[in-house]
């Protein structure tokens, strides 16, 4: 059977969905080389899980990962800059422009 735990199915496209939106612009961003598009004020969390059921793999299995405490404790978001810096996707804003990677190029071969 699928869908979710509740026997719905699962969002189309993305793991958050917005109910209601007005007065934020938009913003584009690269994930992976992809261009998404977010809210200005959304968290790289948030951006990233309205586009995509997940936001990583976790490090030691094929799970997928989605975020767990969402306040910046338990760093199951790190993510990656184009440039090479770790973000923590739930704390941190998206904007405009912004290059991102759920993996580091070392775990592209």
């Amino acid at each position: 059977m699928s869908g979710t735990a509740f026997g719905a199915p699962p969002a189309p496209g993305g793991r958050l969905v917005r109910l209601a939106e007005t007065g934020r612009e938009p913003v584009r961003f690269l994930l992976d080389g992809v261009e998404r598009k977010a809210l200005s004020g959304d968290t790289v969390l948030t951006a990233i899980l309205t586009n995509l059921p997940a936001l990583r793999q976790a490090e030691f299995g094929p799970e997928q990962r989605a975020g767990f405490c969402l306040m910046g404790a338990c760093q199951d978001c790190w993510i990656w800059q184009e440039q090479g810096a770790r973000i923590r996707a739930c704390s941190t804003p998206v904007a405009d422009g912004m290059r991102l990677l759920t993996r580091t190029r070392e775990d592209w071969t």
